[in-house]
């Protein structure tokens, strides 16, 4: 059941935005999402957080600063996930710019798993490293790094993960959720993590006066690749954040960016002229993600790093049909995932968790997602790991820690979890596979006694409704121009309609003629009528319905027009 509910505003924070100068739909929508000083709309590079206040970035901007200078060879170890492949071109780029000697190296997920593993060290030692800088991982990683240790590589730690009870022992570690960090925002992502310390590096560098005679490298010719890695890692886009991907963003639009992310996104059949933070989120990050998905993120790194149009053409193609592979593979688990789902007394479930054998090791994520938007219960989907193991990637809902609930569980059943580790709403983790129906009831019993029935409800968070002089190509132009994303959702209103007209299009998807009739959009005018959209649904819905809806631009054939893409219909 999905119950609508309209988010609280605050009249005073509203109206203090109009006074400011805002319209009275964005001090509405601004002040619905906690916006109560025009300051925190600021989009300007200047309004960032300070990178001395990120605890260690001094100290980390030293080590880095005396290794390029002593000329010592720097390996970047990344991750294989779309925001460890930009914090990976990030840290290469980046480090590069101020003369480092730095190569990477990017775990492949199914031969190595996850993080700076001994394994990992043993193949990265053939490389013959000095320094050894993690990016998007490490913070869990004691054993790695003692491994590095002990061969006599230095160990710089990048990371915005959870840390677990034993800190690595490496030479700095910069990342704002580790113990005792005051840095004033815990948002950050993997790349936002490396920039904060490319930009301490530069002011590093400044102080010991190597800018005196020579001009200094330009940071922010990397914020395409973070506001990418920032918006595809669903970090919660608070107000750093969504400076770092508007910024990014303004690159993008005017061609200022890295030329695999201009390819990904024509290969997509985006504009990059026309670049939203949605577009980075839906059709670029899938396509990167892809190749750690499927193959190695080393393909996606070498789109991130291409130095000719060309070279980024060719290996977005790469990736693309690697994303359709995905795709294909993904609807088959599907298909088996809903069988066995039908067998389930969903209302007597607190909990998902799923294993079939044929189910792919990078795929799981996605699947664990889907059920869990369809049956708003948490999910842990597996797949065989070989050796008697399976891997499992899970999704959350509101209300439920999962990283905190599978730690409980390995409290009561200590051996039953190999290893795990994760955040709130996502989780990875690997058992045996004869210990998949204990699992299945004790993450089952954890769950129902951390929440409640009344969790297991969708609730879906509206912003009222809207009056018809805002159903505007104009307003759906401002709106779509804005940085929406995770903790700053995008707008979503609800009002009645009667449905003037209405057919299923490509089989799949409901294409509708829509009249306003009630709510705020009751203002109705003459040929005030407006398409609407709702996606994979076919089943027609009446005369008149209620709708949650997004607005949105729709160009086809060269002609413009505002349609209203549906999310929720009661009639």
């Amino acid at each position: 059941m999905t119950v609508i509910k309209q988010r609280p505003i605050s009249q005073t924070a509203a109206d203090y935005l109009q006074n400011a100068g805002l319209t009275p739909l964005m001090s509405r929508l601004f002040a619905a999402r906690g916006v109560a000083d025009i300051a925190q709309v600021s989009v300007n590079l200047s309004s960032l957080l300070p990178p001395h206040t990120l605890t260690n970035n001094q100290r980390m901007a030293g080590l880095l600063a005396d290794a390029i200078q002593a000329g010592k060879k720097l390996l970047v170890i990344g991750d294989y996930d779309a925001d460890g492949a930009t914090a990976t071109a990030v840290a290469v780029k980046g480090l590069r710019a101020f003369g480092a000697d730095a190569g990477f190296l990017v775990p492949n997920r199914f031969e190595y798993g996850y993080g700076l593993t001994p394994e990992i060290v043993a193949l990265a030692a053939a490389q013959k490293p000095d320094v050894i800088i993690t990016v998007d991982n490490g913070i869990a990683s004691v054993d790695g790094v003692a491994a590095a240790n002990a061969l006599g590589m230095q160990v710089l730690i990048t990371d915005h993960h959870l840390p677990g009870q034993e800190t690595p022992q490496a030479a700095c570690i910069i990342n704002p959720n580790q113990h005792g960090c005051s840095f004033a925002s815990k948002n950050l992502a993997g790349v936002g993590v490396m920039f904060y310390g490319l930009l301490a590096l530069r002011a590093e560098f400044r102080e010991r006066g190597l800018y005196a005679q020579q001009p200094e490298p330009n940071l922010t010719e990397l914020l395409d690749l973070v506001a990418l890695g920032t918006v595809a890692d669903l970090v919660k886009l608070d107000e750093n954040n969504r400076i770092l991907v508007e910024q990014g963003l303004r690159r993008i639009r005017a061609g200022a960016c890295r030329y695999g992310i201009t390819a990904l996104l024509r290969i997509a059949g985006r504009e990059p002229a026309k670049t939203t933070a949605q577009d980075l989120g839906f059709y670029v990050g899938p396509r990167l993600n892809a190749a750690g998905r499927l193959d190695d993120m080393t393909l996606g790194i070498q789109c991130l790093l291409a130095d000719s149009e060309a070279e980024a053409a060719q290996i977005a193609q790469q990736l693309h049909t690697l994303n359709l592979q995905r795709r294909s593979i993904e609807a088959d688990m599907q298909d088996g995932a809903n069988i066995a789902l039908d067998d389930i007394e969903m209302e007597n479930q607190y909990s998902i968790s799923m294993f079939q054998p044929d189910w792919h090791q990078g795929v799981i994520g996605i699947l664990a997602s889907r059920i869990k938007e369809r049956h708003h219960r948490p999910v842990i989907a597996f797949a065989d790991a070989g050796g008697g193991l399976i891997k499992g990637s899970g999704r959350s809902i509101p209300g439920l820690h999962l990283r905190d609930a599978l730690d409980l569980l390995s409290k009561h059943q200590p051996d039953l979890i190999l290893k795990f580790g994760g955040h709130a709403m996502a989780a990875g983790l690997t058992i045996k596979s004869d210990d998949f129906e204990l699992f299945k009831h004790g993450f089952e019993a954890v769950v129902r006694s951390l929440i409640s029935e009344a969790d297991l409800e969708s609730v879906l968070e509206v912003d009222g409704g809207l009056a018809s002089q805002d159903m505007t190509f104009q307003t759906a132009q401002l709106l779509e121009s804005q940085v929406w994303g995770q903790g700053f959702a995008p707008p979503m209103f609800f009002d009645e309609f009667e449905v003037l007209a209405q057919r299923v299009l490509a089989e799949k998807h409901l294409k509708l003629t829509l009249k306003p009739v009630s709510g705020s959009s009751a203002s109705y005018r003459p040929g005030m009528e407006i398409d609407a959209i709702y996606f994979n649904r076919t089943d027609l819905p009446g005369n008149r319905i209620q709708a949650a809806y997004q607005l949105q631009t729709n160009s086809y054939n060269g002609a413009q027009k505002v349609q209203l893409n549906l999310r929720f219909v009661s009639v």
